[in-house]
């Protein structure tokens, strides 16, 4: 089954989990070969990539209003450990937010919500989880890095 959208209980419990600092958040998606825009919609055929790179020109002037940022991406090679159903990512990127209120902001922003048909068209499947930041170096299994 795939993972498209959140539901109004997770994204509540997103809110609810409001907290100081930043919030980064790890993306994998997957696109699908050819855009599923509604009949309605007026958007022409497409790839799922042309879709996605549209998401991405219209969300990104609010993601840098709201104060967000690419922090990391990188390009999926091989699932060393994970199943086995051929399951890989066309984008891996992990997205910083000042707060948990900007993340908000941003998905609520009417130029976010018109963007998002593009992503919807585009999207096969995907996972948004959302971290807190560590310090990087030392022991990975320090707890706080």
């Amino acid at each position: 089954m795939p993972h498209l959208d959140t539901t109004r209980e997770k994204f509540r419990a997103f809110r609810d989990m409001d907290r100081e600092g930043p919030v980064q958040m790890l993306n994998l998606v997957l696109l699908r070969e050819v855009a599923e825009y509604p009949a309605d919609s007026g958007h022409g055929p497409a790839t799922g990539a042309e879709a996605y790179a549209a998401y991405g020109r219209h969300s990104a002037p609010v993601m840098e209003r709201v104060g967000g940022r690419i922090v990391w991406r990188g390009a999926f090679e091989l699932m060393l450990i994970g199943p086995d159903t051929g399951e890989a990512w066309d984008h891996c990127f992990i997205a910083e937010y000042p707060s948990v209120d900007a993340f908000v902001a941003m998905v609520k922003d009417p130029d976010y919500q018109k963007a998002v048909i593009h992503r919807k068209a585009a999207v096969a499947d995907s996972r948004l989880i959302r971290t807190r930041p560590l310090a990087t170096g030392g022991n990975f299994a320090d707890p706080e890095g």
